[in-house]
């Protein structure tokens, strides 16, 4: 637990010092994994044990496929449209370049010693690699940019962004209001399958 919280305390501050900033400025010809550090971080400076830790999202020491789909953004929503025998690309190559011991899994040694060598991330195409929840894509891509001062109203939030993302929390609320008032009922009609009910 005392991981979870330092790791979150570290998260929350550089969502702090980062807000209303747009993240930091990277050369047209800056690397996949540069860009990506600056568009879905908003961090400027890192080395190679750093990429890897924050991309280590269970914490094993070890990134696996679905480590490496997830940084890519390939899990995100906003992948959809991408072949699935693309994202099997992405992941085939990046092990390629990094999976020393052909082991199935990326060792954070690994990654440093092939990104000191170096071996960089290759940028597939794919878009800069949304990983995050909802929340925190809403607030890195668009309040930030567009809203990203201290006196923003909510009648400020009229973009179309802003109403695609609030519009989502009135269906989220309404669904768990909905789900709240069929656990205070002691029968629920509506899961009872058609076959096991009366005719009326």
């Amino acid at each position: 637990m005392k991981v979870s919280i330092t790791a979150g305390l570290g998260l929350f501050a550089a969502t702090v010092l980062a807000h209303g900033d747009h993240g930091p400025e990277v050369p047209a010809d800056a690397d996949w994994a540069t860009r990506h550090m600056a568009e879905e971080h908003h961090i400027g400076s890192f080395d190679a044990g750093t990429f890897f830790a924050l991309h280590d999202y269970d914490s094993t020491g070890n990134w696996s496929p679905d480590d490496v789909r997830k940084t890519y953004g390939l899990l995100d929503e906003s992948a959809a449209s991408i072949p699935q025998s693309k994202k099997d690309e992405v992941v085939k190559i990046v092990f390629q370049l990094f999976d020393k011991d052909d082991n199935g899994e990326i060792s954070k040694e690994e990654f440093i010693e092939s990104t000191n060598n170096g071996v960089k991330l290759p940028d597939f195409g794919t878009g800069p690699g949304h990983h995050g929840d909802d929340e925190y894509e809403y607030e890195i891509h668009h309040f930030e940019k567009y809203h990203g001062g201290d006196d923003v109203k909510e009648e400020d939030l009229i973009h179309p962004e802003d109403i695609e993302h609030f519009a989502k929390h009135d269906r989220l609320d309404a669904e768990q209001d909905r789900l709240e008032a069929q656990e205070k009922l002691t029968i629920v009609e509506a899961n009872i399958p058609n076959k096991f009910r009366r005719n009326n």
